[in-house]
């Protein structure tokens, strides 16, 4: 079946869903962000003197591409909070849209590298002097740490909605600062999340990074087992996150990858090979070439189904391999293991050299539906070497 008949039965699919749960008034409305904007700048305005040196609004409609000056010069050690509240709808009758912890990302000064939060609000200490500007992600991509875009600009037309960003510079202490802030008001709860945000720190396992280029995220975080071992958590609702951990070995005929997994819930409602449906739980393996292969655990999707990633920005990099499908199983441990290089040839083509990376990826971004997993024992091993990933 074509990827256009695929995409337009999902879409027909996904618009009668829609429909009904705004008929049962299920859809949550907007935010309010004239109250939103009200409501703060009362409470900014009733703080002590001497706590706020600055604070800027922007107003950023999803259609303009990066990047958007805030009218905030820095110094290294300044300390500034942004709180931002918004919808960017890749399709309204949909009810597919992205909040600004996806869509706002910062740099200070034109060559500065880009960075996001983990919510919809972050909080920062300077490194560099520089203006600091803002601008939307989605549906683009980032082609260099300082912010080129991937895609021409024309793709942000097929978007709508927006975003308004408050962006605070404190005189000293941005905690200090919202936790005065807090007392007076907490307009969407978005100052008492960045107290939360700010004083947890980074939640992100020891020895993995997010993708920088998705930015980072809260989805994953370490735990111990009940015998002792390690496993990685996940749980993802209208977010995105890959982890990522270095693991150089040869792609050779014995190359395998061992892990055990359990979900618990899947974040997607139906078939993952079309893009308005492509929310999935799984577990890569990067290729020196680029590519990479990953598996995953599919709503429907028969077991050893593959096909290229339908986002237009991964289309030629990932290649998606249903391991399981269904529901039965959910909730138990289950051991997996695939052969790489057999993987990459019956899929993909001739086998590179080498594999690179190890990742884990959740996606609930267009259905926002709640993805639980959990990662335990994953190996490589080319028959020669083993490489403990977890």
């Amino acid at each position: 079946m074509s990827s256009a008949i695929v995409d337009a039965a999902v879409a027909g699919r996904l618009a009668i869903r829609a429909l009904g749960r705004r008929l049962r008034g299920e859809i949550e409305p907007a935010p309010d962000r004239d109250a939103f904007r009200r409501d703060l700048d009362q409470a900014l305005a009733a703080l002590p003197a001497g706590l706020v040196s600055q604070v800027e609004w922007i107003d950023l409609p999803a259609q303009e591409p990066p990047w958007h000056d805030s009218g905030i010069e820095l110094s290294p050690g300044d300390e500034l909070t942004w709180l931002a509240l918004g919808r960017v709808y890749a399709s309204k009758p949909l009810d597919i849209w992205v909040g600004p912890k996806n869509q706002i990302w910062a740099r200070i000064g034109k060559d500065g590298r880009v960075f996001s939060s983990t919510r919809d609000s972050h909080t920062l200490v300077a490194e560099r002097a520089g203006r600091l500007q803002f601008g939307n992600y989605f549906p683009n991509d980032w082609a260099d740490v300082t912010g080129s875009t991937l895609q021409d600009d024309a793709v942000y037309e097929s978007v709508e909605g927006g975003t308004l960003i408050a962006a605070i510079r404190w005189t000293d202490s941005a905690l200090a600062g919202l936790d005065a802030l807090r007392r007076i008001a907490d307009p969407q709860k978005l100052v008492s999340g960045e107290i939360e945000r700010f004083s947890a720190g980074t939640t992100t396992p020891e020895g993995w990074h997010y993708l920088w280029h998705l930015g980072d995220a809260e989805i994953f975080r370490s735990r111990e087992t009940p015998d002792g071992g390690h496993a990685i958590d996940c749980s993802v609702q209208g977010d995105v996150g890959i982890l990522q951990r270095k693991a150089d070995l040869p792609l050779t005929p014995q190359t395998r990858i061992n892990w055990r997994w359990q979900i618990r819930s899947l974040p997607g409602l139906m078939r993952e090979d079309s893009l308005p449906s492509h929310d999935y739980l799984s577990i890569a393996v990067e290729f020196d070439d680029g590519r990479d292969i990953t598996y995953y655990w599919s709503r429907s999707l028969a077991p050893g189904t593959g096909y290229n990633c339908p986002l237009p920005n991964w289309k030629h990099r990932e290649f998606h391999v249903v391991v399981r499908s269904g529901e039965k199983g959910l909730g138990v441990w289950h051991d997996e293991s695939r052969n790489l290089h057999a993987d990459y040839a019956h899929y993909i083509g001739t086998p590179p050299a080498r594999v690179v990376r190890v990742w884990l990826i959740a996606n609930s971004i267009f259905a926002r539906q709640l993805g639980r997993c959990s990662f335990a024992s994953i190996q490589l091993s080319d028959g020669e070497r083993t490489i403990e990933v977890l």
